[in-house]
């Protein structure tokens, strides 16, 4: 069932319980109205008769066939269909209207016989195919009671004509009930029923050039707008995906050939100098570990797991130092970290260690000299100065895109994607990589933290 029809059908059951609901109280209202106006009729008859008044001050009216006599009474009009006395035994005398010998109930037949006046007791008697209405009033002493009775028959068709009358019109308010449902459906629907064959579009045949957005601040509107969002954002990550795969293939075309190159060469391996064997294996070596940095930084960038590390708060300025030790240690160079001794961050601990351990193989590879190699480290900031050749102001905007090198660089090892790793890491702390010539020759590249 469709979400149009699961609509119409709602408004169809909606609008059949308040018709039913209102048909019911209507039906029984008037059902209740109807019979208390018979018994204010009987009882005025009644009283008038109990009173001493002469038959002619009684109105009586037949009907369904029945005569009578018709009068007026010095109260308000009272309309009845036949009249007889009871006696204090239990016998009837008919008095006017309609010849119709009532039955006299046993209750009837106990008020007839007690002594207490103006009792009265209401009964409902069948007397062939009409059903009479009937009061006994008691007259007091041994005069008995009298009875008034009138036939239900009209009643019965005034209730039967209202119940088809409302069975008409709750069926007219249910058929408007599911055109305004189905209507209302529609227009609620519409951009819905659009936006589901745009998304089986994207989901058939991939392709995220649809376009979801549509007016409207609702919240079909909002639903829009989160999918345009999102199929932006699916769109941009595949062409990212495509330029990894495709520069990927271009950097690691390089040391393939050269490895491909080299293992030709190592067919005449024993032809070779000593030397020249030597050379050739450091070749191998320094392709291999070249290719093999690659592969990982090109796992990581494509895995991106800093994601889910989770943060913890950590000493921004020890983490450096940290770091700043192991690559003195393995470069035999001088690293100074200056700045804030302590600096208390909210960061993912191994992502953080690796960028700044990327920065620091960058300055390396470029500074050759033996000066010392600074780790700058203040509230939200970390850079690495260097004494390197300086970065060219048009390239300090892309140095941090993948596999972008510079020319000064393109004849040294790496993979391009050093800095990159850097620059996502500063911005999954909602910051962002910075790079700059350093006065007096150098650079000074590093990232901002955010918060």
């Amino acid at each position: 069932m469709t979400l149009r029809q699961k609509f119409v059908l709602a408004f169809a059951v909606v609008a059949a319980v308040v018709a039913g609901t209102i048909g019911a109280v209507a039906y029984s209202t008037t059902e209740h109205a109807l019979h208390n106006e018979i018994n204010v009729s009987l009882a005025a008859a009644a009283s008038t008769l109990a009173g001493g008044g002469t038959l002619s001050t009684i109105s009586l009216s037949g009907t369904q066939g029945f005569g009578g006599d018709q009068g007026r009474a010095d109260g308000p009009e009272t309309v009845v269909e036949t009249a007889q006395s009871v006696g204090a035994d239990g016998s009837a005398t008919h008095l006017s209207g309609a010849a119709v010998s009532l039955p006299v109930s046993p209750q009837a037949r106990s008020i007839a016989a007690g002594t207490i006046a103006g009792l009265r007791v209401v009964d409902q008697v069948t007397v062939g195919n009409n059903t009479f209405q009937v009061l006994t009033q008691s007259l007091g002493g041994t005069r008995g009671a009298v009875q008034v009775g009138r036939d239900l028959n009209e009643a019965a068709r005034i209730l039967r004509h209202l119940a088809i009358v409302t069975a008409l019109v709750g069926l007219a308010v249910l058929v408007l009930a599911a055109i305004a449902g189905w209507w209302l459906a529609r227009r609620i629907t519409r951009r819905l029923t659009r936006l589901t064959g745009m998304a089986e579009t994207v989901s058939q045949h991939g392709d995220l050039d649809v376009e979801f957005a549509m007016p409207g601040r609702d919240e079909v509107g909002r639903l829009s707008s989160s999918l345009q969002a999102m199929v932006s954002q699916l769109s941009a990550s595949q062409q990212a995906q495509q330029r990894l795969v495709q520069n990927a293939g271009h950097e690691l075309r390089t040391p393939l050939t050269s490895l491909r190159t080299n293992i030709s060469v190592l067919r005449r391996f024993d032809e070779l100098s000593q030397s020249s064997q030597q050379r050739l294996l450091d070749d191998v070596a320094g392709e291999t570990r070249e290719l093999t940095n690659l592969v990982n930084e090109l796992i990581e960038l494509a895995m991106d797991r800093r994601d889910t590390e989770k943060p913890e708060t950590l000493d921004l300025a020890a983490l450096a130092r940290k770091v700043a030790a192991v690559y003195e240690h393995r470069s035999r160079r001088t690293l100074v970290v200056t700045g804030d001794p302590e600096v208390t961050v909210l960061g993912r601990p191994k992502a953080l260690e690796r960028a700044i351990s990327n920065l620091l193989d960058n300055a390396l590879k470029f500074d050759i000299g033996s000066g010392a190699i600074e780790v700058g480290v203040s509230p939200g900031r970390i850079e690495v100065r260097d004494r390197g050749p300086g970065i060219d102001p048009a390239d300090q905007r892309r140095i941090f895109d993948r596999f972008f090198r510079a020319d000064a660089a393109r004849s040294m090892p790496g993979s391009g994607l050093g800095l990159a790793i850097v620059a996502e890491v500063a911005a999954a702390h909602d910051g962002a990589g910075f790079a700059e010539s350093r006065p007096g020759g150098g650079a000074r590249i590093g990232f901002t933290l955010g918060g």
